[in-house]
């Protein structure tokens, strides 16, 4: 089966001319790349430029041209038997082998010479003749989106998906070296957000010396890395925008830096160390006056004052019908052990589920206008509503019927048809599965299953997922369940229908 490319973390060492036309400067540059990707144990390809000099110079600019890259490319030339002795020494140093070819008739010799993926760089990102000549080759390509315009970046996407290429974009400024105020790093997160298919990286031509701008790269979401690498030698000076081996470490080392204050992009649990350091800044709570056991309390029986003590009840745990299991003199600790909190209602449940729902919507760039109908959908209970469950967003009802439905992580949605109803679903934002006639489909975005009327069916979701329901007319008590008890529930029982989100009418406890 074959298997896309990924991009993810990967270091791509521009070698360009910096062999300077010799075969041992250039194995002595590839060494030290080699030896630098396994101390900071990253992932690391070499990149080599091939042109065909013969045909890609001009005639006349053979042998004096005003252009200043042309004397750089003739008196940097090696021959094929060079290049591959380079090659070998990257498959060596366990590095990947990258080429940019610069003309149609170098694809070929980059496919003959094995190399792994073909760079296209920004002068030839609209260079259309020769990138048909790359996506013919079948090989993963990386394109450099220097000095283009949105549009045509545009273009280019819409190309690469088109020819089903394995492909990566990378965000760069063609200026060497780029002077900081010409960077455009915001641009990285604007091309995630355009093209989240692709991997977005950043090809960087900046002072070597400057780590600044490969941690804010990292940061804003790049997911590739491109530095031009060289030598210095009493006979060779290094260009402005390369890096020599100690600038290579150092570059990468402060992206590894980057990476580790970043952390992880999802909330999970805060750390130990974090809970104790806030618990020492909390109230606690403690009793006004003296408080006999078994007896309701409510917030004139107690205040609230630092410091919490270990095993107290806090400020913010405190619930007004919290019980006491002893009696507490004035000012003693309230502790945990000696509370019995009152359970909240199960109203709450919907009230907190509301809040993770506008998160959701927020998260996947969902906007709702003013006036819509929700309902909460519990089938099994309010109670069991996070496992058996789902938001319901009434868009439009008419001779069509548009829904927004959402549920949160590990809910589902029980077995039951439609009498008169057909409905297809479309997933805008995250992953679901749905049986239908005993068939199970997997969604993702945009990804649809047509329902149609008198066919059992049901979903679920393991990490959450908004999807819109596009139907025909909706009627109440059309709905026929294949548990006997939920067709026995009135429609109040089993859903709670709110105007908006319903901040004013869930109340009470029910």
């Amino acid at each position: 089966m074959y298997d896309r490319f990924d991009f993810r973390d990967l270091f791509v060492l521009d070698l360009a001319n910096n062999h300077q036309g010799s075969i041992e400067h250039g194995l002595a540059i590839i060494r030290s790349c080699g030896e630098i990707a396994r101390k900071n144990k990253v992932r690391a390809g070499l990149k080599f430029q091939f042109r065909q000099l013969d045909s890609f110079i001009h005639p006349s600019h053979r042998e004096h041209s005003d252009n200043k890259h042309i004397p750089r490319f003739l008196s940097t030339r090696l021959d094929l038997d060079h290049y591959q002795r380079l090659i070998d020494e990257v498959r060596a140093q366990g590095m990947i082998a990258i080429c940019t070819p610069f003309d149609e008739a170098s694809v070929p010799v980059i496919l003959e010479m094995g190399f792994d993926i073909i760079k296209v760089a920004s002068c030839s990102s609209t260079d259309w003749p020769l990138i048909e000549a790359v996506a013919a080759a079948n090989r993963p390509v990386i394109f450099s989106t220097g000095g283009i315009e949105i549009e045509q970046i545009d273009d280019l996407v819409s190309f690469i998906a088109h020819r089903n290429i394995d492909a990566a974009l990378m965000h760069c400024v063609s200026i060497y070296p780029a002077p900081e105020d010409k960077l455009n790093l915001a641009n990285i997160g604007m091309l995630r957000a355009r093209y989240p298919k692709l991997v977005i990286g950043w090809s960087t031509h900046e002072s070597p010396d400057d780590t600044a701008p490969i941690q804010m790269a990292v940061a804003l979401g790049a997911g590739m890395f491109e530095r031009h690498v060289g030598i210095a030698t009493d006979d060779i000076a290094l260009n402005a925008y390369s890096s020599n081996p100690d600038q290579l470490d150092r570059w990468m080392q402060a992206l590894a830096r980057a990476k580790r204050m970043l952390g992880d992009f999802q909330r999970g649990k805060p750390d130990p160390d974090e809970v104790a350091s806030l618990h020492g800044l909390q109230r606690g709570v403690y009793a006004k006056r003296e408080l006999e056991p078994n007896t309701p309390l409510s917030p004139d029986d107690v205040y609230f004052a630092m410091p919490c003590l270990e095993g107290q009840l806090h400020s913010g745990a405190f619930n007004t019908g919290t019980v006491l299991s002893s009696a507490l003199m004035p000012d003693a600790p309230l502790m945990v052990a000696e509370a019995s909190l009152p359970a909240p209602p199960k109203v709450r449940i919907l009230k907190k589920a509301v809040h993770e729902v506008k998160a959701m919507l927020n998260l996947a760039g969902i906007e709702l206008g003013p006036e819509f109908e929700v309902e909460y959908s519990h089938h099994d209970g309010i109670d069991n509503f996070r496992k058996t469950g789902v938001v319901i967003i009434n868009c439009i009802n008419r001779e069509y019927c548009k829904k927004i439905l959402i549920q949160l992580p590990g809910q589902s949605h029980p077995w039951h048809f439609h009498r008169r109803k057909e409905e297809t679903f479309q997933v805008l934002w995250g992953e679901m599965q749905v049986e239908i006639d005993g068939r199970v489909k997997a969604l993702g975005p945009g990804d649809t299953a047509l329902v149609l009327p008198g066919v059992w069916h049901r979903f679920w979701t393991q990490a959450g997922v908004i999807f819109e329901e596009i139907s025909t007319t909706h009627y109440n008590n059309d709905s026929v369940y294949k548990a006997p008890e939920i067709n026995e529930m009135r429609r109040d029982q089993r859903k709670t229908v709110v105007d908006h989100w319903g901040r004013f009418q869930l109340n009470g406890d029910a």
